[in-house]
Parts: structure tokens; C-alpha cells; sequence
């Protein structure tokens, strides 16, 4: 078996952010909707082992929802987006 085939990566996709008190999120029930920070035509980080990888954009498929990645990031540009 190759190594590799063991090694686990956690991928993330970050489609925004916001803030909000802890007794707001709280209150939340089912089906309670968040409004983040980012505008629908704008790129999302996608991150593996909480580290930015590259960028990409939503893409909605009938009922399927996926990420078309649209830039991959140099090492630099990885170090920079993090700090």
C-alpha cells in the first residue's frame, strides 16, 4: 500500500463570516438562516488543514451544491492569507 493512500487532510470551505452575540445564536432554532459577509458572486477560501489552499466559487447543480476551484495559491500567497 502507498503511504500517501494514509495520509488524512481536512479540507474547509469558508463561504464567509459574521459575528454575532452567544445568547443570538442561542435563540436559533431550525432552519434559522445566517447572513455572512460575502456577496454571491464573490470567491470563497478553501482551506486544508485550516491553511488557505486556493480559491474558488459556489456552484448549484439542481440539489447539489459544489466548489469550482478558480485559483490555486503559491506557498507565499498561502502564508500571507493566513496572517
Amino acid at each position: 500500500m502507498n503511504s500517501v493512500n494514509s495520509v488524512y487532510v481536512e479540507l474547509s470551505v469558508v463561504l464567509g463570516k459574521t459575528s454575532l452575540p452567544i445568547h443570538q445564536l442561542l435563540k436559533m432554532g431550525r432552519g434559522a438562516v445566517i447572513e455572512l459577509g460575502t456577496k454571491q458572486d464573490e470567491e470563497i477560501w478553501i482551506l486544508a488543514n485550516n491553511v488557505p489552499i486556493a480559491r474558488g466559487e459556489i456552484v448549484v447543480q439542481g440539489e447539489r451544491v459544489a466548489v469550482s476551484i478558480t485559483s490555486v495559491l503559491s506557498t507565499s500567497q498561502a502564508s500571507a492569507a493566513q496572517g
